[in-house]
């Protein structure tokens, strides 16, 4: 049977809510994944996850069969249960649905990512919102996105509120940080088409091509794109806004925009 941690003063407990926060989380250079489908989903996709802690009380419903199946198939994972007291301290949030996991986060570079025949990436400049950064991964796993860069990010991708926000498709997303100046770099030395978009866009998206090799760049939720993207070689396109409002949620933007991706593309 596995052990059951009672104190909170317990070193793994007292390391594990460390990461809460962003910088326990780059010290550390691990994450908490929280959540039964989040972490099923981490196991699926082979993401590093290193514990595993649980409340055997709290899982009920039809995800704990589902969860209990993928974890019977890595019987090297260490399980450790937990009081109720222990999970609500590390449970990211008000949600305590049984189990928390952590995990390693992987060093994943520019130069790792494996470019399919005419992929279809996003890049995100600059924004903040740990969830609009998980609710563009949901649309990217919908559409078959194939990668995320998020340039000069504000928000850490492992975020515990992004992987909740993406339902766990982060794990199998291929993410990676990198500067706006090595995300143009690299788009351009593989050939790829760049649509910015920008509030004062000039090109209707609708009317570019996104069949081929295509990065969709979006900007901040309070400032848009930085200047750097204003350079020979990318297109500033926009949406049609009939209203009041000049623009529209980020996370929102990239759906529209990755939807007509899979319009032309299909």
């Amino acid at each position: 049977m596995p052990e059951t941690i009672r104190s909170l003063q317990n070193g793994q407990i007292k390391s594990a809510v460390k990461l809460r926060d962003r910088r326990g989380r780059m010290q550390q250079g691990r994450t908490i994944v929280d959540g039964l489908r989040e972490i099923r989903r981490a196991l699926q996709a082979g993401f590093p996850i290193e514990t595993i802690f649980v409340l055997p009380e709290a899982l009920s419903g039809p995800e704990p069969e589902q969860f209990e199946q993928v974890l019977a198939e890595h019987t090297d994972l260490a399980i450790v249960h937990v009081t109720r007291e222990v999970m609500e301290k590390l449970a990211f949030g008000q949600r305590v649905e049984g189990a928390v996991a952590v995990a390693k986060i992987p060093a994943t570079r520019l130069t790792d990512i494996t470019l399919p025949e005419c992929p279809l990436a996003v890049v995100i400049e600059q924004v903040e919102k740990p969830g609009n950064v998980g609710a563009i991964l949901r649309t990217m796993d919908a559409v078959g996105a194939d990668f995320l860069i998020s340039a000069d990010g504000r928000t850490d991708l492992f975020n515990p509120n992004a992987i909740r926000a993406s339902l766990g498709t982060i794990f199998s997303t291929t993410v990676v940080d990198a500067t706006s100046e090595e995300a143009i770099a690299f788009l351009k030395s593989n050939q790829f088409q760049i649509y910015a978009a920008r509030v004062d866009g000039s090109v209707p998206y609708t009317t570019v091509d996104m069949k081929q090799s295509t990065a969709l760049v979006l900007g901040s939720e309070a400032h848009g794109l930085s200047d750097k993207w204003h350079q020979a070689g990318i297109v500033n396109i926009h949406l049609p806004m009939q209203g009041i409002a000049d623009s529209l949620n980020v996370s929102t933007t990239a759906a529209v925009l990755l939807y007509e991706s899979l319009r032309q593309r299909t």
